[in-house]
């Protein structure tokens, strides 16, 4: 029985225009008076998921950044002590 049930609703069509207006217009009716203040908390969480995006990326690009200038800094130190150093004036 729950097998014939699952082939037939994964025959279904999907809505067409006229029943996606219906849908609408229900939805209006039973949540009419809630929806601007449902529509307003999803734009402010939306606004505070991008500001947390942008700072987490800005956040690794300061790692990012900190790690090549270290990466530098050691490669710098590394030929300075093994005396490869190109920038040397005495060789």
């Amino acid at each position: 029985m729950v097998d014939s049930m699952q082939h037939t609703l994964a025959f279904l069509p999907m809505p067409g225009h006229w029943e996606w207006l219906i849908i609408l217009f229900v939805a209006l009716l039973l949540f009419g008076k809630r929806l601007p203040d449902l529509a307003r908390s999803v734009g402010k969480s939306l606004t505070e998921f991008k500001k947390g995006i942008n700072e987490a990326k800005e956040s690794t690009d300061d790692v990012v950044n900190d790690v090549k200038k270290l990466k530098t800094d050691v490669v710098d130190d590394a030929k300075q002590a093994t005396g490869l150093d190109d920038k040397d004036p005495t060789r």
